[in-house]
């Protein structure tokens, strides 16, 4: 039985009615109860604590399952929907949905979820009450992230999980902890409040833009819901409330009176906003202007950069990683990052297009990272730390995803998607990995091992496809992503094209030396001749990472076919003919084709 009944009232296009509780609300907060009951066991009872936390992860995974079996693969746009009143003074709903891409997030995120429990059962030996109850808190505004459907309730998500965040790295982190967790979070914070400034001017910008061009905004919502008649609802009501609000001040600063029902806020609506944002006039020019779209592009994207994080604002990457728990560095990789990638595609895209079209930011958007790539790579190869390598291969990988996405098509959009949730589950697994050598030897240092293959044989053939993957060997993972991101960078621009490669060959060179230093050759270190292999519970939770690299390599199908609605529909709010001359270039050349097959000689 579908537990989220959404449907459209009678009364009207714009009202929109929810059931009570939804599967997306459960899978959100499931997490955030079991964090709780942690907080009430006894410390002592470590054991119960760990196992307790873990099978609640799998059971929040297992609860999020019916969110892939219930997806309606002929629907465009959000599923699952739920809205409730939360903050009527400003508008603000709690409002919740999911299209292909964010469903994609909330899967790794719960995948993720019991597999760094499981990973930290040895790692974590101090204050394990509160480790596993901010690992079970950290998951429920990790998955809000992904799931909101409102602009403000997003923003709480994005805020308050860097909280959980900070303490893990504080408290359970090495020697430097404290000042990587400070660094993480300031950096992030002043961001995150320069990007509350742009998200409250657009909120007055879009109710003055939807009260003066109402049937433009309308037919731009279009756009974004297609056959989706729900989230027409949703979207509508989010647009009139928007118009009335925008028509009530207009009327306040005349001096003259608004006979309907007053409205003095406007709407938090993510895809309202959206349809404000890329909506154009008869002569197709934005209703926004450019000049205010590229202030508020920019106040957006630099709290995004830092997240991601791009060059320059990737120097707090490094020291989380390194000083971070194991299961720190699992998440801050695996989805932490992705929350930046996520919200280019979200927000400043169908936000504010002509800023990212604009060719200066486009040029400095795609510049950065390329640097990402370049710079990363070199500095990786130069690490002596093996969690520092991969830290610095995830600034390159996730340049590779930025310039991918900076293509502005949909092999670009859908290749970069493709590579967040490939480094998602390729980066956990390696810094696990490395957290498991270090249990073992508690060093990270690369000239202290060699040799492991001789004593490790299981892990290393584990940790030689998480390598693989991360390099792009065809038929894992990391390849399609890649593969298909770089198509769409090619079709962009061959130069930034040529920068991109840059990084699959550099990521090849980085990538085996560790592994060939830290495996291969003679047991220089006595300590190393006897280590022991994996045992049961790493292979429990090392085995399904790996089945995912390679069933996703093999046949990444289902993966594309779920994120191309939303890759098509950022395409047209962003660029409105690109299919339409797409598919007269496929004609004009059909046609072309058969004339010059009927003059070959036979």
């Amino acid at each position: 039985m579908i537990l989220s009944n959404v449907f459209l009232a009678s009364s009207g296009p714009a009202e929109l009615y929810v059931g009570p509780i939804g599967i997306l609300s459960l899978v959100t907060w499931l997490p955030l109860v079991g964090g709780v009951i942690v907080f009430f066991l006894d410390k002592r009872r470590t054991d119960l604590i760990k196992q307790f936390a873990t099978l609640w992860m799998t059971l929040c995974f297992l609860a999020s399952l019916p969110l892939v079996l219930m997806w309606n693969y002929d629907v465009r746009g959000l599923q699952f929907m739920e809205t409730a009143a939360w903050i009527p003074a400003i508008g603000a709903k709690y409002q919740m949905g999911v299209d292909g891409l964010a469903l994609t997030l909330v899967m790794l995120t719960t995948f993720l979820g019991p597999i760094v429990a499981l990973c930290s059962w040895s790692y974590i030996e101090k204050r394990e009450k509160e480790y596993y109850a901010l690992l079970l808190i950290m998951q429920s505004f990790m998955i809000g992230v992904f799931a909101a459907a409102d602009l403000f309730l997003f923003y709480v998500f994005f805020e308050v999980m860097l909280v959980p965040m900070y303490l893990l790295i504080g408290i359970w982190g090495g020697e430097r902890r404290l000042y990587s967790a400070i660094k993480f979070f300031i950096y992030t914070l002043v961001g995150s409040l320069l990007m509350l400034v742009a998200v409250f001017k657009f909120y007055f910008t879009a109710a003055e833009t939807a009260a003066r061009y109402p049937n433009e905004v309308r037919a731009a919502a279009e756009v974004i819901v297609g056959n989706n008649a729900p989230m027409r609802g949703m979207v509508l009501e989010g647009i009139e409330t928007s118009r009335r609000a925008g028509v009530y001040r207009a009327a306040l600063a005349g001096g003259g009176t608004y006979d309907a029902e007053p409205t003095a806020y406007g709407t938090f609506n993510i895809y309202a906003l959206q349809a404000i944002g890329s909506a154009r006039d008869g002569q197709g020019n934005p209703l926004v202007p450019l000049s205010l779209q590229l202030w508020l592009f920019a106040g957006f994207a630099l709290a995004l950069a830092i997240k991601v994080p791009m060059v320059p604002f990737h120097t707090w990457l490094p020291d989380a990683h390194v000083e971070a728990p194991t299961a720190g560095s699992a998440i801050l990789a695996g989805i932490l990052l992705k929350i930046g990638t996520y919200g280019f595609v979200r927000f400043n895209f169908p936000m504010f297009p002509d800023a990212a079209l604009d060719a200066r930011v486009a040029s400095v958007m795609a510049t950065l990272a390329i640097l990402g790539i370049v710079y990363g790579s070199l500095v990786a190869l130069a690490q002596k730390d093996m969690k520092k390598t991969i830290a610095y291969s995830s600034v390159a990988h996730m340049g590779t995803t930025m310039l991918s996405l900076f293509a502005f098509n949909p092999n670009g959009i859908n290749g970069a998607a493709l590579q967040m949730l490939s480094h998602g589950v390729t980066s956990a697994a390696l810094f696990i990995m490395i957290g498991i050598l270090y249990e073992r030897r508690h060093t990270r240092q690369i000239a202290d091992y060699g040799g492991i293959v001789s004593s490790m044989p299981a892990f290393s053939v584990m940790f030689m496809i998480a390598t693989m993957a991360s390099v792009g060997l065809p038929l894992l993972n990391g390849f399609v992503g890649e593969f298909i991101g770089l198509r769409g960078v090619f079709e962009a621009n061959i130069t930034w094209a040529f920068w991109g490669t840059t990084g699959i060959i550099l990521g090849a060179a980085y990538m085996l030396w560790l592994y060939e230093r830290v495996f291969l050759g003679p047991v220089k270190n006595p300590k190393n001749a006897d280590l022991p292999d994996l045992n049961a519970r790493e292979w429990a939770y090392l085995t399904p990472l790996v089945a995912a690299m390679i069933i996703f390599g093999v046949y990444p199908k289902p993966l594309v076919t779920l994120l191309n609605g939303t890759t098509e529909v950022v395409v047209r709010q962003m660029r409105p003919n690109y299919f339409a001359q797409r598919d007269a270039a496929r004609i004009e050349k059909a046609a072309v084709s058969p004339t010059r097959a009927s003059e070959t000689p036979q």
